[in-house]
């Protein structure tokens, strides 16, 4: 794979894609766009619908084809929040964005700002979370398995873990940080969340300029408030990510003033991970700032550090000035309109902030990942069981002798009986409390001699005429280690 400089010098205007959202959206765009229009940047904004008006005209991913049209087109993007329905109806317009254009990574950069007191304030907390952004629970694979029991698949893949390795790094080297940390929950989840480890281990050790390191996830939230300062960049799986980076922010500051940027090989978009705040929406008090950092990234990536710098510092100096602030970030909870505190900004460009380190930013050389389906061949591959999931109301021991009969005469011997993850047959003590949905573990006598499907349906016709059974998982060892968990 080639290396892919993704920020060049910028001669030219840029064109860059701008939804600004529902709610506060078009306030703070509008803010934001005037903020860097007075600082020179050099972009030219195509306006594009998303949101809550793209659901209400019934288009379910909330993103029309014009808007997917225009990113395709520019590949840059800046987004306002997006309302999505919690719960029930549509998925999130958020999610439909990073996947239609497989944008794989994201940016999550946690930064003490002056002037905006935490409790961890005089820490100098300065890192940054990258986080797997299409794989994990958040496929959105789900099925209600009995009518009171909901299953959703966690999708792990050796190349996304590859891939967000690898931003992680090239996020490290460009801003000349020191360490990477990989986060999991590899000690439960030891195929999924274990690849991750495994493979960012493999990954790191390319990079001999990095030190890195491995952390169970929960450590790793009770890290970043005990010692928040320890961290440079960490990298984790999808929700993981997604909640340690709102964590993240809580220790400077809040989501009003978390930038992020959606990182791909054909687009990238910035946004500001804040909600749309409908009940101030319209008031003109908004807090623009979020998205005002997240479009510094976006600078940054078109190769426009000089500007960023510049709106960067404008803003430290507003913020250490304390003055003209909106209420939310206001010392004295007395804050000016939107309009005003953006005045100020404006007013400061120019002027330097003395008390923020400096950080020097350079391009990021990632590799562009090819187009194809991308497969891992086993040495050796052989089939050794299946599990079958069965809905049923009795208890396992009752269980248990139906589906020994059914087995009876079939390639199978039944081996186990668990329940929510727990075995409940052969009883091993303890309690376990019971549902309607049971995972029958069922192993081959003898290694079959084909591919094993015609035993294996077999062995489901036998099954369904006692039990209404909802899906199958092969047992399969690859390259002579099980590729399956023990109950």
């Amino acid at each position: 794979m080639d290396s892919l400089p993704v920020a060049l010098p910028t001669r030219t205007k840029v064109k860059v894609t701008a939804m600004p959202g529902d709610g506060i959206g078009p306030e703070v765009m509008k803010a934001t766009q005037t903020v860097l229009a007075a600082a020179g940047a050099q972009v030219e904004w195509e306006e594009a619908l998303a949101g809550a008006e793209a659901f209400r005209r019934g288009i379910s991913t909330g993103a029309p084809q014009e808007t997917l049209d225009s990113i395709a087109r520019n590949g840059v993007a800046l987004k306002g929040p997006l309302e999505t329905p919690v719960g029930h109806g549509e998925k999130s317009a958020n999610v439909a964005l990073r996947k239609t254009f497989e944008m794989y990574g994201n940016v999550r950069p946690v930064r003490e700002l002056p002037g905006i007191r935490t409790p961890f304030s005089g820490r100098g907390i300065d890192f940054v979370v990258v986080r797997e952004n299409v794989e994990d629970v958040y496929a959105g694979i789900e099925h209600m398995q009995t009518p009171g029991v909901a299953q959703c698949l966690k999708i792990i893949t050796e190349v996304g873990c590859e891939r967000i390795v690898r931003l992680a790094a090239a996020v490290a080297e460009a801003e000349g940080r020191k360490k990477v940390t990989v986060a999991t929950k590899a000690n439960i989840m030891k195929l999924t969340e274990g690849m991750l480890k495994r493979v960012g281990e493999a990954v790191l050790k390319d990079h001999p300029s990095l030190a890195h390191e491995h952390m169970i996830v929960d450590n790793c939230a009770h890290q970043m408030v005990i010692r928040p300062e320890q961290f440079d960049v960490t990298v984790m799986t999808n929700m993981n990510g997604d909640i340690l980076s709102d964590l993240a922010a809580g220790l400077v500051g809040g989501l009003g003033v978390a930038p992020s940027a959606n990182l791909g090989d054909e687009a990238a978009m910035f946004e500001a991970v804040h909600g749309s705040a409908p009940q101030i929406a319209g008031k003109g008090i908004a807090n623009p700032t979020a998205l005002l950092l997240s479009a510094l990234m976006m600078l940054r990536h078109i190769g426009d550090f000089a500007t960023a710098r510049r709106i960067e510092h404008a803003l430290y100096v507003t913020l250490e000035e304390g003055r003209d602030l909106t209420g939310d970030i206001a010392r004295d909870g007395e804050g000016v309109p939107t309009a005003q505190y953006v005045d100020r900004i404006i007013a400061n460009l120019g002027r330097e902030s003395e008390k923020v380190p400096e950080r020097e930013y350079r391009p990021m050389a990632l590799k562009r990942w090819p187009q194809i389906t991308w497969y891992r061949a086993a040495s050796t591959r052989e089939l050794v069981g299946v599990d079958v999931f069965v809905e049923s109301e009795r208890d396992p021991r009752a269980i248990s002798i139906t589906l020994q009969a059914a087995a009876e005469g079939s390639a199978f011997d039944l081996t186990m009986i668990g329940s929510r993850g727990a075995q409940v047959w052969p009883e091993v003590g303890g309690h376990t409390f019971l549902v309607d949905h049971f995972r029958a573990r069922f192993m081959f006598k003898e290694p079959p001699k084909g591919n094993g499907i015609a035993e294996i349906t077999d062995l489901l016709q036998r099954i369904g005429r006692q039990h209404n059974w909802m899906h199958i998982e092969k047992l399969q060892r690859f390259d002579g280690a099980d590729a399956y968990s023990k109950a």
